[in-house]
């Protein structure tokens, strides 16, 4: 099997996944992912909407499998098979924001204990580091803002949303004044105020 990243938002697939998807003959992905590779997709190719995520790997080794981003950066990266790479949230809210990667951590809250994320999130900014935090549509970012204060930080905040997509925004706060998401696909990016 082949899981192939698709990019976070429109026109972010890479040559090498644009190629594997043409060739396809069985496609499988969540709506999302299928609607990104769909202007590549042959007409003859089974496409598949996954419902169920765990009989995956049970699939063969002709099947493709599509991953929003990057299969590696919180998708389906730890199933059995070649993994080609996409352009990711963090590589393309990297570039937007002019962030060196090498300088951020990753904290994935997407679907996760959101209290263990922020205790996390917490920890690496005392250690310095630029947060980029997967978030989903139930992360509060007031209670973000509010723990970060709470530990004597003062942090800028970025909130990344509909990455790639028209409706594409960087809304910008601080933990005092934390900003709103506007879109329920979004990311944020943290770092101390100097």
């Amino acid at each position: 099997m082949k899981i192939v990243g698709v990019g976070c938002g429109p026109h972010l697939l890479t040559l090498q996944a644009v190629a594997i998807i043409r060739e396809a003959d069985e496609v499988h992905g969540s709506a999302r992912a299928l609607e990104l590779a769909a202007p590549f997709l042959h007409p003859e190719c089974e496409v598949h909407l996954i419902t169920d995520y765990t009989s995956l790997s049970g699939l063969g080794a002709q099947a493709v499998v599509l991953s929003t981003g990057d299969p590696m950066l919180a998708g389906l990266g730890y199933l059995d098979g070649d993994v080609i790479p996409g352009i990711s949230s963090l590589s393309y809210a990297a570039a937007k924001l002019h962030l060196r990667l090498s300088d951020v951590v990753i904290i994935n809250a997407h679907g996760r204990d959101h209290t263990i994320a922020v205790q996390k999130v917490i920890f690496e900014l005392h250690r310095e580091k630029i947060v980029f935090l997967l978030a989903d549509p139930a992360f509060e970012t007031s209670y973000l803002a509010e723990k970060i204060q709470s530990a004597d930080l003062f942090c800028d905040i970025v909130i990344c949303s509909a990455l790639g997509y028209p409706e594409e925004s960087f809304i910008t706060g601080t933990s005092v004044h934390p900003p709103v998401p506007c879109h329920e696909l979004f990311s944020l990016v943290i770092s101390q105020k100097e």
